[in-house]
């Protein structure tokens, strides 16, 4: 009797440590992770560490996952597949974002600092101005889970180069030696460039980054995603989206 008591004890304890494993991992929403779609998908999400425009981690970024609507999740895995054939991938930069993130990112444009390294990601805007000129939203498309920032990377090419935290970098619309590497292909741009050079048909760029950018837009919106013109990184899918989240993003 004592030994089946143990036993029946012992799987009681591991089913309740599988359900709280599973119950932190429940989003809501119909919201999944993308690794659990396509973990072919590369992801440097950009808002959960130091590298991006505040210089640290953005509230409600607990982990560096890409966390998406479903429907969202399946047309990144077919826009994959049909990249996967010209040796290419799509790389999250950012995809469900916080609400809590963007209030972070007011709080940010009003504190009356800039430091050279923010000053890399706007050179000729005021950081103030940035939500009034369109390039950061204070409700933020992302929070619904419609929006996604994401670039391309060439899987025959050298993309071993890393952001160091301790090197001064040229800004974001220098060329691509000089500026912060993204370790992907060469957009004219860094990543969230407030800059007119990072409007999708900016004239200011090389045949090449041309090409990169219009190949991007059409594999895209094959699957029914649409640019947003200021920016070459940002996609959307009408009809995807719905009210605004302010889950965290943890760890899976």
């Amino acid at each position: 009797m004592s030994r089946a008591l143990n036993i029946l004890s012992a799987a009681l304890i591991a089913c309740s440590v599988f359900a709280t494993a599973a119950g932190a991992q429940t989003l809501p929403g119909d919201f999944v992770f993308l690794r659990d779609i396509d973990p072919t998908i590369l992801q440097d999400i950009r808002y959960a560490g130091p590298n991006n425009f505040v210089g640290r981690r953005l509230s409600g970024y607990d982990s560096a996952e890409c966390v998406v609507k479903r429907s969202v999740g399946l047309a990144l895995k077919t826009v994959q597949a049909e990249l996967a054939k010209q040796k290419l991938s799509l790389k999250m930069l950012d995809c469900y974002r916080p609400a809590r993130a963007s209030r972070d990112m007011v709080v940010w444009a009003q504190n009356g600092r800039e430091t050279p390294a923010e000053r890399r990601y706007n050179p000729t805007l005021a950081k103030k101005d940035l939500f009034r000129l369109g390039y950061i939203a204070e409700r933020s498309q992302h929070s619904t889970g419609a929006a996604l920032d994401l670039t391309l990377v060439d899987l025959a090419a050298d993309n071993s180069a890393a952001f160091d935290p301790a090197k001064t970098y040229a800004d974001c619309t220098a060329p691509e030696s000089a500026r912060a590497p993204e370790g992907g292909v060469d957009m004219g741009t860094g990543y969230d460039c407030s800059d007119v050079k990072s409007h999708t048909a900016a004239r200011s760029i090389t045949a090449d980054q041309r090409r990169w950018r219009n190949l991007l837009v059409a594999a895209m919106a094959k699957q029914g995603f649409v640019n947003y013109s200021k920016e070459w990184w940002h996609f959307s899918m009408p009809g995807a989206g719905g009210p605004a989240y302010d889950f965290p993003i943890r760890r899976r």
